[in-house]
């Protein structure tokens, strides 16, 4: 029988865990992909704790005129600009099993257009 897309994406989700870790110095920005939306979180996995989110709900991203690709380059510079005020510059990518393509490669495009590394 085949895999269900849900089972397939948290299967991918689980090995790039293994990998990628938020540390203080280094957390880790996790993106969640929906049909319509798309969010954003800075994690420090040590401590537990969500450093700074985004998503295309805000109200500014939300009243903008713009499709979804463009929303998601908006809530990457909305997210570099909450990271840069939590004095965060440096962080690790995680794709959350999604592929590296559309809408999270736009939101990865406008965080670092926000000036975030990774």
């Amino acid at each position: 029988m085949a895999v269900s897309k849900q089972k397939r994406r948290n299967k991918i989700r689980k090995r790039i865990r293994q990998d990628i870790v938020g540390t203080e110095s280094r957390p880790r920005l996790s993106v969640f992909r929906s049909n319509r939306e798309i969010y954003a979180q800075i994690i420090d996995d040590v401590e537990g704790k969500t450093l700074a989110s985004a998503s295309s709900r805000d109200k500014e991203i939300a009243s903008a005129s713009a499709d979804r690709k463009e929303q998601a380059v908006m809530v990457g510079k909305a997210i570099a600009e909450k990271a840069k005020k939590a004095g965060i510059d440096t962080i690790s990518f995680d794709r959350g099993g999604y592929l590296y393509h559309g809408r999270v490669k736009s939101l990865a495009e406008g965080a670092r257009e926000g000036g975030l590394k990774f």
